[in-house]
């Protein structure tokens, strides 16, 4: 009878211990679980700022090819290079928005990205052969603002980035990385500069 009653005691306590040590985990994957959560909705942040100004840029573009095209009236394969990159890489945008991180998508975006600051580039060069459109008041105004949108792209960029690193250290760290594949938090993309053409901003200059 005694052995009988001590076996119950030490199973009561041997199942109490289990569940202690069940909760401590789940405890612990919550608050690890909380934690990427947090870091994810960070990076998506940072990049809605990244869109914001990319959305900017492709507005200002149409209006920067009308202006030359009243100037530049043999120059209509430079122009429609500049629009196709600007639709290619709008829709990259839009694709990366609806899957910020996603490797393809990211991929898709910095390509876009850098063909169509590649095109810009080769419009500055042909807009230097053209002194009266260099001297255009709307073309002056264009490069302000395509200037200082460039600029904002480049500090979201960076914010973006560090977001990403902040969140793909901690999925890697031990013990985040037991639990990180479990609750589907997978690597996220940096929006990285694929090409030399797109290290600098394109040099808008009149």
């Amino acid at each position: 009878m005694a052995a009988n009653v001590q076996f119950r005691e030490n199973t009561m306590n041997v199942l109490a211990i289990l569940v202690v040590v069940v909760v401590v985990l789940a405890v612990f994957a919550v608050g690890i679980y909380n934690s990427l959560v947090t870091l994810r909705q960070r990076y998506k942040n940072a990049f809605s700022q990244i869109d914001v100004q990319l959305k900017r840029r492709y507005d200002l573009i149409p209006n920067l090819v009308e202006t030359a095209k009243g100037y530049m009236k043999h120059e209509r394969e430079t122009l429609e290079a500049v629009i196709q990159a600007r639709n290619l890489a709008m829709n990259a945008s839009q694709q990366a928005g609806a899957a910020v991180g996603q490797p393809d998508a990211m991929r898709s975006l910095n390509q876009a990205e850098g063909q169509l600051s590649g095109a810009l580039a080769r419009l500055m060069v042909v807009v230097e052969r053209y002194p009266e459109l260099k001297a255009d008041k709307n073309m002056a105004m264009l490069q302000e603002e395509i200037t200082a949108t460039e600029n904002k792209v480049a500090f979201a960029r960076q914010a973006y980035n560090d977001a990403v690193t902040a969140y793909n250290t901690k999925r890697e760290l031990f013990p985040a990385n037991l639990f990180a594949g479990l609750f589907g938090f997978l690597p996220a993309s940096l929006f990285e500069i694929t090409r030399d053409s797109e290290r600098d901003a394109p040099k808008v200059q009149f």
